[in-house]
This record gives C-alpha cells, sequence and structure tokens, in this order.
C-alpha cells in the first residue's frame, strides 16, 4: 500500500509541474506582442497535447485488463515513422535533432499499436528534454535474441543506480521521482514498462557516459515470415 501511495503521490507530483509551466506561460503571454503569443500558443499547445498523453496513458493502465488492447502482428517501423512524424514539429521547433536508423529484418511483432505508440513516444520525449543543439538523439530498430529491439538514446543525466536496477529487473512496480531527470521521465517509464508487460516485452536501460538508451524488446511474430 506504501509504494502504491508514494507511486499516486510521485504521478500527482510530476502531473503539477507541466501544469505549472502552462500557467506560467499564459501569465507572462504579452497579447500586443504577435510573435510572442505565436510562440507561447505553439508551447502551451505543446505542453499541453504531452500532458494529455500521459494522462490517457494513465487511464489505459487501469483498463489494461478490460479487453480492450489486442495484441496483433503489427510493423514496427510504421509506429516507428508515426511517432516520428508527431513529434518532428516537437523537435523542430527545440532546435533538436531525432535520427532514425532500421537494422532488422523481422517487420512484424507481436504488440498493440496503441500502447507500442505510447511507449516509444515516453522514449522519444525524453530525448528532447534531455538533449542539446549539438547533439542527435537516436530511434533505432534491429533484431536481437529471437527479439524486435527498439532504442532511443538520449543525452541525459545518469540514471540513478536503484532506478537502473528496477528497470533492468523489471521490478519497476510504481511511478518514481528521477530527481535528475524530471519533466515526467519517471512517469514516462512506468507507463512503458506497464505496457511492455502486458504485451509479453520488456523495458531496459543502457547507461551511457553521456546519457541513456531506453530500449523495449517485442516477441516476432510468426507472421513475419509472410513478408
Amino acid at each position: 500500500m506504501t509504494m502504491e501511495v508514494n507511486g499516486i503521490l510521485v504521478a500527482a507530483h510530476e502531473m503539477k509541474a507541466p501544469l505549472a509551466l502552462m500557467r506560467q506561460l499564459a501569465l507572462c503571454l504579452d497579447p500586443t506582442n504577435p510573435n510572442e503569443v505565436k510562440e507561447y500558443q505553439q508551447k502551451l499547445v505543446s505542453v499541453s497535447e504531452r500532458t494529455l498523453k500521459q494522462v490517457s496513458d494513465l487511464s489505459k493502465i487501469a483498463r489494461l485488463e478490460d479487453g480492450l488492447f489486442e495484441l496483433e502482428p503489427v510493423s514496427v517501423r510504421n509506429v516507428c515513422d508515426e511517432v516520428e512524424k508527431e513529434l518532428n514539429y516537437l523537435f523542430r521547433s527545440n532546435s533538436k535533432k531525432l535520427k532514425l536508423k532500421y537494422s532488422n529484418h523481422s517487420r512484424l511483432v507481436i504488440a498493440n499499436p496503441d500502447l507500442l505508440h505510447s511507449i516509444i513516444y515516453n522514449f522519444c520525449v525524453n530525448a528532447i528534454n534531455y538533449s542539446t543543439l549539438e547533439t542527435t538523439s537516436l530511434l533505432s530498430v534491429n533484431d536481437s535474441n529471437k527479439k524486435v529491439k527498439i532504442t532511443v538514446r538520449d543525452f541525459g543525466p545518469a540514471l540513478p543506480t536503484k532506478i537502473y536496477k528496477k528497470i533492468t529487473t523489471d521490478s519497476l512496480d510504481a511511478p518514481v521521482d528521477i530527481s535528475f531527470r524530471p519533466d515526467s521521465s519517471g512517469l514516462g517509464l512506468y507507463i512503458a514498462t506497464k505496457f511492455a508487460r502486458f504485451m509479453h516485452a520488456n523495458v531496459g536501460a543502457i547507461r551511457h557516459r553521456d546519457g541513456t538508451s531506453f530500449y523495449v524488446e517485442l516477441p516476432i511474430s510468426n507472421q513475419a515470415s509472410l513478408f
């Protein structure tokens, strides 16, 4: 019960941050400056869309066992392309770069397209938050141990050892507060972990000297041979 309560508090805290940012943007908006109005409108839309997505994802977690999210053969590259297209304007507006690299021979995995989209989206939002004008975030797909591995590389602060171990041992059972990585990183990782478990996949992380790679490994569809 304590873990559940702590998780709720962490989720509430992380959802509070974007709402406070939207309030600040609204208060600072100068209606007499057209250029500023346009810039702030874009920022408000961007922050609100990401927040709404996380609220939607949290509601999906509560309904995973309701039979609403069927598993089916899914094209990994199509889902990655959709996420990249959806976030392209956000990367560009922040002068950030995202590169896609496909080296997978197995094109289909067993997954739910909506849940898989959310996992990749959360990883890529981390990459936006934790990259610089000089770095290029990488979304890559490759075959790994008879599975398909989707990896997003970011350049943020190192993950604390305790949280890193929870991710790599699949024991992340509640939203966590990652002090060095605000902007809903802990909440996004929790969402990704829950969705991956439902799809019989697993989420993991690789620590680098200058960032972290988050990945999800999914079972290959037997229908892949048809393609």
